[in-house]
């Protein structure tokens, strides 16, 4: 058993550890409120001028949408969307995970992948692959609607020149603190809704300039909700794992305690014994 000065040394370091966890846990908290006002913002309209683009592109020729073709699979632009920082559960390791299995289908098909990498983890994990074309981390550690939309136009040029037949954002999804969920998901060509366009439009001032603003505007709204999801997920992922922690930390420093009050006990017990038989020895 420690004898009671590795102990107390144990009790202070975890001790320690725990004031350091408990710190990150309330950043990550206040962090994660500002993240998630932002997404629970953005979703709604970019989910549904999703739906409207997938129902303007049906109705469109490829000279009057070039972002919606779907041309045969020959390279394919994967982008994982990870943090600069670590200490925040799975989140790190899930879209990882979900990136070497789309490679790997890919590779089964035929079909050539350049992988484009969003946040430092994300590069460092991937640096060895030989199809890495390209990271940024700015673009992470502060989310902006520039940042994503100076990315954006960049893969919409590589799209629209055809060095690219796809472009696939993996990313995770924020659904709570607790719940993220890993998303797979193609951002070009716009995807095409399933049976018949569900309306008829009627474009004004006129069709070509109408489209020639919107389509662009969604394109980079989706990679802008993509990096905000993203963002929100690893506070709530930042969050949820360091209340573990200091839970974690709390019931060791408290058994520590415990290892610590009976050794002590031991050797309070063992110091009156010595006195009572030295006691005795003296008056006999």
């Amino acid at each position: 058993m420690p004898n009671l000065k590795e102990l107390r040394n144990r009790i202070t370091s975890v001790s320690s550890t725990m004031q350091i966890t408990s710190a990150m846990k309330m950043v990550s908290a206040a962090k994660l409120k500002r993240s998630q006002d932002a997404i629970v913002q953005v979703r709604p309209y970019a989910d549904k001028l999703g739906v409207l683009m997938a129902n303007v592109s049906a109705t469109l020729d490829s000279s009057e949408n070039p972002y919606a073709i779907n041309r045969p699979l020959a390279r394919v632009l994967l982008i994982p969307v990870t943090a600069n920082r670590g200490l925040c559960g799975a989140f790190n390791s899930s879209v990882l995970k979900r990136t070497k299995i789309v490679l790997e289908q890919f590779a089964n098909e035929g079909v050539a992948v350049d992988v484009f990498a969003l946040g430092k983890k994300g590069r460092d994990q991937l640096r060895k692959l030989d199809n890495l074309v390209g990271s940024d981390i700015d673009v992470v550690a502060k989310v902006s609607f520039d940042a994503a939309r100076s990315l954006a136009q960049g893969v919409m040029n590589d799209f629209a020149s055809g060095k690219y037949d796809r472009v696939v954002v993996v990313y995770n999804q924020f659904k709570n603190a607790a719940i993220q969920l890993v998303r797979e998901e193609v951002v070009l060509p716009i995807p095409q809704p399933e049976g018949r366009p569900s309306s008829d439009y009627l474009y004004e001032p006129n069709k070509v300039e109408l489209l020639n603003s919107l389509i662009p505007t969604h394109i980079h709204m989706q990679f802008f909700k993509a990096l905000l999801d993203s963002q929100a997920s690893e506070q709530g992922a930042r969050m949820t794992a360091m209340h573990k922690a200091t839970d974690n930390a709390k019931s060791m420093r408290d058994g520590l305690k415990l290892d610590y009050n009976k050794a002590r006990q031991a050797a309070i017990t063992n110091e009156i014994l010595e006195i009572v038989g030295g006691a005795e020895a003296l008056s006999s």
